[in-house]
């Protein structure tokens, strides 16, 4: 590998950091509404399978107790 020295290297990132595109504030607003969205689902999801679960061993566990 060939080495560079610090001024070269903080040039480069220096570049690479202005080709990033950074979100605007609207698309942060709105990907941070879409997750608390999906973890709301996904904690519903779970929490009607963890009772289909807890019905059925309850259930099962019924007939031989």
């Amino acid at each position: 590998m060939a080495s560079t020295n610090p001024l070269q290297f903080i040039q480069q990132v220096r570049s690479e950091v202005a080709k990033v595109v950074w979100p605007t504030r609207r698309e942060v607003f709105l990907t941070t509404v879409m997750v608390f969205i999906m973890a709301t689902l996904t904690a519903i999801f779970f929490a009607l399978v963890d009772l289909i679960i807890k019905s059925g061993l309850q259930g099962v566990l019924g007939m031989f107790g």
